[in-house]
């Protein structure tokens, strides 16, 4: 009696020490995969996070240093295409979405203003143009946005903004964002602050008026009186 009574103790350890290893067993595999998944997700995230910093990188951007305030009346010849600063007309370019060229004399002064300038080649395909209006429109900055055609630019698309420039193939690239959240308004602005509207600003483009001459010495009533959208 007492052997079979051991005999069952014995039994019954050895089933406990069986169901212990068990469950060590499947306690480390349950570790063992939620560490592996938890790599992989570090893994995913950091692939991410590099992949997404490669694509927003603004390493490309070609940097000019150019004095402020620089007013002049007559036609400027500007050394990049298009300018990024330099001499400009008194007349900012109104901030706004042109199907036309305008005069890069305007639109200097924009960007001193705080402005991106966003210029495209005339040929380029209609979706690709309406994908950079939509970026232009729906930054959350519209009213620091240049957007026009741009004949003979050496790139599709050009970004500019005062001292930085950015060529592109494609509205779709990430450093086009990149590029408007770093430089818009940005620390390099000669007048952060300054309007990019108003009434004194130009709203046509350049094949629908003229650079505004300089104003001839009258009395200040009888002045040429600035360029307003309702007088073009």
């Amino acid at each position: 009696m007492k052997e079979k009574a051991q005999a069952r103790r014995e039994h019954l350890q050895k089933m406990r020490a069986e169901q212990k290893r068990k469950e060590r067993r499947l306690a480390f595999l349950m570790w063992g995969a939620g560490g592996l998944v938890i790599v992989l997700l570090v893994g995913l995230v950091g692939f991410y996070l590099v992949k997404q910093s490669r694509e927003t990188s603004l390493d490309a951007v070609s940097n000019y240093s150019y004095e402020a305030g620089q007013h002049v009346w007559k036609q400027v010849s500007y050394k990049e295409a298009p300018p990024v600063g330099g001499e400009h007309n008194n007349y900012w370019q109104q901030c706004s979405v042109y199907d036309k060229p305008i005069h890069s004399e305007h639109a200097v002064h924009s960007l001193e203003h705080g402005a991106i300038w966003i210029t495209y080649r005339p040929d380029l395909p209609k979706p690709q143009i309406d994908a950079l209006k939509k970026v232009a429109t729906s930054t959350g900055q519209q009213d620091y946005m240049l957007v026009s055609p741009f004949p003979g630019l050496t790139s599709p698309i050009v970004v500019s903004s005062w001292g930085h420039q950015l060529k592109l193939d494609n509205p779709e690239d990430p450093k086009l964002g990149a590029f408007i959240k770093k430089y818009q308004n940005g620390k390099d602005t000669p007048e952060l602050g300054a309007t990019c509207g108003g009434q004194d600003a130009i709203v046509t483009t350049a094949d629908q008026a003229p650079l505004p001459p300089e104003p001839t010495n009258q009395p200040m009533e009888s002045a040429t009186p600035a360029p307003s959208q309702s007088q073009q």
